[in-house]
């Protein structure tokens, strides 16, 4: 059995730097790796590419490396609700690729699966296929679509063990499982690590063998986005 455990974030992002591309998981602020983010920020590293559904917001999550400027280009689905984000993308301080939200899924899964690349019918005719190759299937016209390729991913479960099997929870299955596996190098960050043998085989949603490094994260936030409560 390989053990993937490591003590801190600083030793689970060892050999990060300026000019890399990382996938990070979350879906607006649900699922994010907090730790590993806060730790990017601390590093000071620079020119980096983020592949997430979108941005966070202002002041949490991405947010925080776009406020620093160290975020070269963004991959994602939408702006969401990062007016910073908004800014340096219609200020061209800062690359924005749009990808339509299943297809950046799958982006990330093809790299999961060592599939170099796929067709799918979104985004055909749109800007999106602008200099993409395009094939017809059965009458209908499909748009190919390469994997990504990342230096990193940084992903955020439930429950680990040392072996890096993970559990997640929720709405934090979102990004995260399709993007184990998916970079040359994944990081998870876990709110309870186990030992070995702790987690039921039957609730395993990711399996060790697409991690490399898992810690246990601290101090999460789980901020909501957008809070809605009921009148009195």
């Amino acid at each position: 059995m390989i053990l993937k455990k490591v003590n801190t974030v600083k030793e689970a992002l060892k050999g990060v730097s300026d000019g890399m591309t990382f996938m990070l998981g979350g879906f607006g602020l649900c699922g994010i790796p907090e730790n590993a983010i806060s730790e990017l920020v601390s590093l000071g590293i620079k020119d980096i590419t983020c592949i997430s559904n979108n941005a966070g917001v202002d002041d949490f999550g991405l947010g925080l490396l776009l406020q620093k400027k160290q975020i070269k280009k963004m991959i994602s689905s939408y702006v969401g609700e990062n007016d910073e984000f908004e800014r340096q993308m219609l200020s061209g301080e800062l690359e924005v690729e749009l990808t339509p939200q299943g297809t950046l899924a799958e982006k990330c899964r093809a790299a999961q699966a060592g599939i170099p690349a796929f067709y799918t019918p979104a985004g055909f005719g749109t800007e999106v296929a602008e200099g993409k190759e395009t094939r017809e299937f059965h009458g209908k016209m499909y748009v190919m679509e390469k994997a990504y390729e990342a230096d990193f991913a940084f992903v955020k479960a439930w429950k680990g063990d040392e072996a890096g099997n993970l559990i997640f929870k929720g709405t934090a299955r979102n990004f995260n499982p399709c993007m184990c596996g998916a970079a040359k190098v994944t990081v998870a960050e876990v709110e309870e690590l186990l030992p070995v043998g702790s987690l039921d085989p039957n609730q395993i949603h990711i399996p060790g063998i697409f991690v490399q490094r898992i810690f246990q994260g601290a101090h999460y936030e789980k901020r909501i986005e957008q809070r809605t409560v009921r009148k009195r």
